[in-house]
């Protein structure tokens, strides 16, 4: 039997470098593609391949070439600050559609069978009418990042069209776990892990009663293996390959700090700042089409924070 060649963009990433170790414990060639500006290379498991290169490189092209083609290509590498994107929506679209663009007609041109893309399903919904907010959703994006995100569904679903590109885009929602930094969506489980293992106040913004979907990086990681394997149905519409990545609960704030204090067993101070302008009030995902390619989620709220803690204890704190 040929090998499975399989790219991971992003891989030294907190999300990435998972989904890459796991891809390489089925035995497939793999290879990362990271610029390593937010990525870390210590993240990437020995024996998979690491390419420090920009997603938008032209040099790409020539790695797909000497490899023969990928045959799955898994699509981590993004700019996921929303508040960056708010500020500089240039360089967002740079890398999140002129970027992916890239990594898309490589896989285009060289024959690619399977391409996995990492949607978002907070940023994709907006403020939604209902919740758990579903796939059929109406598309609301708020910030220039979470308009890149479905600007790329867009373009994958023409792809389908056009080229006949097998693709799948995955909605996740705040996905916290080992690895994780305090920058992206569900960075306060990082930011709130290291404030209790230094005995510092907690920063709560506004009231604390908006809420997330997190969901455990490991839950994660079967989705994308998920992905790999599904058969897919016809691309009719937009939702059609698009499947949320969430556990449909909703959690505060306030709550995760309390859980995440009970499983540290520590208690600090709370303290409340000032609102965030432009954070969305509540953002939870109906995950439940997500069986329909094989994919529930296992792992409990509390279980995983006591992980994620646990793992950040040893480690040492995460970068700020």
């Amino acid at each position: 039997m040929s090998e499975t060649k399989v790219l991971v963009t992003g891989g030294a990433g907190f999300i990435g470098s998972h989904v890459a170790e796991a891809y390489l414990a089925r035995g497939y060639r793999t290879w990362v593609v990271d610029d390593l500006s937010s990525g870390r290379a210590e993240n990437v498991a020995p024996g998979i391949e690491l390419i420090r290169m920009d997603i938008g490189d032209d040099a790409l092209d020539a790695l797909f070439r000497d490899v023969g083609g990928f045959d799955i290509v898994n699509h981590h590498a993004a700019q996921i600050d929303v508040r960056r994107s708010v500020a500089d929506p240039r360089a967002d679209a740079r890398i999140n559609v002129d970027g992916f663009l890239n990594v898309l007609e490589c896989s285009r041109r060289h024959g690619t069978k399977r391409f996995i893309f990492v949607s978002s399903g907070g940023v994709l919904y907006g403020e939604a009418d209902v919740l758990p907010t579903p796939e059929t959703s109406p598309k609301q994006p708020l910030s220039p990042y979470g308009v890149t995100k479905l600007t790329a569904e867009h373009y994958l679903h023409a792809y389908a069209h056009v080229h006949g590109m097998a693709y799948v885009a995955l909605r996740y929602g705040n996905v916290y776990g080992p690895r994780q930094d305090p920058h992206g969506e569900a960075g306060v489980v990082a930011i709130f892990s290291n404030r209790l293992l230094a005995g510092e106040p907690l920063t709560v913004y506004g009231d604390g009663e908006q809420t997330r979907d997190y969901v455990y990086v490991g839950d994660v990681v079967a989705a994308n293996l998920a992905a790999t394997d599904a058969a897919l149905p016809p691309p009719g519409h937009l939702d059609d390959r698009a499947f949320n990545i969430g556990t449909g609960v909703g959690t505060s704030v306030n709550a995760l700090a309390d859980v995440l204090m009970e499983v540290a067993d520590r208690r600090v101070p709370v303290r409340h700042a000032p609102e965030r302008p432009g954070e969305l009030r509540h953002s939870v995902l109906d995950a439940r089409r997500a069986a329909q390619i094989g994919w529930t989620p296992r792992m409990t709220l509390r279980e995983g924070l006591s992980r994620t803690f646990n793992h950040i204890a040893m480690k040492g704190t995460s970068p700020v």
